[in-house]
């Protein structure tokens, strides 16, 4: 979770947070390179005064300047057609965990062999008052999605009524519920731990009660906890 003052990303949970923080790095890295030449340029022609009037045309500055953005956009294109990849694509996953938006509350269903578990099948609300200690008030729930760690879980997120969003920042993870349809993403936590989120798309009145809270523990905790 994010804490005031922070000025970095949350620790990544996952192989797709990395990702996306490695393809943040790249991106201010090109940004800095571009800004840092234009500002020089200017300056430069700003203190010398120089023009290239006796220069009416050069071969080798048209093909710089169109070479260097090219090199630029494609080494900004094929990472994140990756991430974008990796996100959309589940491959083989060990457990299913379907998400509903509602206004404003979510449901959360492990399903097995196409089947709701009956005691598996739960709704997760915001806690308002009665906080006990160690809590975070306006992100803790009173009940938390668990999930195992080192698994491969495939996560269906759909909406019961209006648009909504489900969003683990930690995980690198942001799904929108719509009515009538199912998308899907994946998660693969590498570590325990306790990752929260929000919903991201405006859904009406209480749109900021409706936070997420994920556990990951470790498979036999999780084993445990699914025969209680």
């Amino acid at each position: 979770m994010s804490r005031w003052g922070q000025l970095g990303f949350e620790d990544a949970s996952n192989f797709i947070m990395q990702d996306l923080i490695e393809y943040h790095d790249l991106s201010m890295f090109l940004i800095l390179v571009v800004s840092s030449g234009v500002t020089v340029f200017l300056l430069f022609t700003m203190v010398n005064g120089f023009s290239w009037r006796t220069l009416p045309n050069s071969e080798r500055l048209e093909t710089a300047w169109t070479v260097t953005p090219v090199s630029g956009l494609l080494m900004l294109a094929v990472p994140s057609l990756q991430n974008l990849y990796v996100q959309d694509e589940v491959v083989n996953p060990e457990l299913t965990l379907k998400v509903i938006g509602h206004q404003w509350y979510w449901s959360y269903e492990y399903p097995v062999e196409g089947e709701e578990m009956g005691n598996y099948t739960f709704d997760s609300y915001m806690i308002k008052e009665g906080l006990s200690k160690g809590q975070v008030r306006f992100y803790d729930v009173d009940k938390r999605a668990v999930l195992p760690v080192d698994k491969t879980i495939r996560v269906l997120v759909t909406s019961a009524d209006v648009l909504h969003s489900w969003t683990l920042l930690g995980a690198g993870v942001k799904v929108d519920g719509v009515p009538g349809r199912v998308n899907q993403t994946q998660l693969h936590f590498l570590r325990p731990g306790v990752f929260y989120g929000q919903c991201s798309e405006l859904c009406g009145v209480y749109h900021s009660y409706m936070p997420i809270v994920v556990e990951a523990i470790p498979e036999s905790a999780f084993n445990s906890w699914v025969q209680a």
